[in-house]
């Protein structure tokens, strides 16, 4: 185990203001997102749209990784050059996402436990072939009705350092993924009570496991008010809660926080981003902190395509808008 390389991935992802694209989505979920523009989920047209974010000239400028699907880092681009391969001419890293979704947690079914363990061992060992430098696993946690319960964070929390250990086995940097949702009424400090909550078992479950933490980065939520919540946190108590919480429960030695977007919009993932690091600059804080956004990079770009590549052109443009902003936030110099 390498951990000095892993610890050299960890840090280039969090370099400089940039952060990391998530373009992982499964089959399913890039299909709900192609239908919201009415295109035909094919593999082609899965291909064809990845193909142009990954593409976008200047991008490495400011997203220092791509995390893949599994289909994904197995295509080529319409010119025959391997995805990842133009993902690393664009001085981006690649990774992968390795778990195979949440699945209800028996015997209840209320809660879900994140399943992908079985044979994952050989996965890494293919994917570090290919060329992945860094790996991603997500678990999920509800707050609303007594949740998360001890049975769901304990399954998770141990899934998560098992996936962890197995990538550092293949000096593949794992990227930490414990999302405890927005979705609900609940307000700010409930969200942060259960969130403080998953990340204590969560790391108690990496030390178990002797996971290096130097060669490893933690991807959480921020900790807001519930989507249906009737009195919604402004940004300044989300940005006070969410780096006074971490900096209770998030060891120095991680090399970086890469936050989720988790449901906000892309200008309030942004301005949450940058007000977070403001904050830390009058506190302090041990470790960079950037961004891994999925739709919150993407939704622009989407619509602007909308599956006609004449307009590659007009949704790449839009997308180094949205990570152009996304990285000043992550230096707490701009909001969008």
């Amino acid at each position: 185990m390498n951990v000095d390389r892993m610890n050299e991935t960890a840090q280039a992802l969090v370099a400089d203001g940039k952060g990391l694209l998530a373009a992982d989505e499964s089959t399913n979920t890039i299909k709900k997102r192609l239908d919201q523009v009415n295109v035909e989920s094919t593999e082609a047209t899965r291909r064809d749209y990845r193909h142009l974010l990954f593409t976008t000239p200047g991008v490495g400028r400011y997203i220092s990784g791509v995390i893949l699907y599994d289909e994904t880092i197995r295509q080529d681009g319409p010119e025959g050059v391997p995805l990842i391969r133009q993902i690393e001419q664009a001085r981006m890293i690649p990774g992968i996402k390795v778990d195979r979704g949440a699945k209800p947690l028996a015997p209840s079914g209320t809660e879900k436990v994140t399943e992908g363990l079985d044979g994952l061992r050989e996965r890494f060992a293919e994917y570090g072939e290919m060329g992945a430098r860094f790996a991603k696993w997500r678990a999920v946690f509800s707050v609303d009705g007594g949740k998360p319960s001890p049975q769901c964070i304990r399954a998770n929390a141990h899934a998560l350092a098992r996936y962890a250990a197995l990538a550092q086995e293949a000096d593949i940097a794992p990227i930490v993924e414990p999302e405890v949702l927005m979705d609900g009424t609940h307000g700010i400090n409930a969200h942060r009570e259960a969130t403080e909550r998953v990340l204590r078992a969560v790391f108690a479950e990496l030390a178990e496991q002797d996971v290096a933490l130097e060669g490893m980065l933690l991807k959480p939520n921020m900790i807001l008010s519930g989507k249906e919540a009737e009195q919604q946190a402004h940004t300044a108590e989300v940005a006070r809660t969410t780096l006074r919480t971490f900096k209770r429960v998030v060891p120095a030695a991680v090399p970086g926080i890469v936050f989720l977007s988790g449901g906000q919009t892309d200008e309030q993932a942004t301005r949450n981003l940058d007000a977070i690091n403001q904050f830390a600059g009058i506190e302090g804080a041990p470790w960079p902190l950037s961004f891994s956004f999925g739709r919150a990079l993407q939704q622009a770009a989407l619509k602007a395509w909308a599956g006609d590549n004449d307009n590659a052109d007009a949704a790449r443009q839009a997308l180094i808008e949205r990570a152009q902003a996304t990285s000043a936030a992550a230096q707490g110099r701009a909001a969008a």
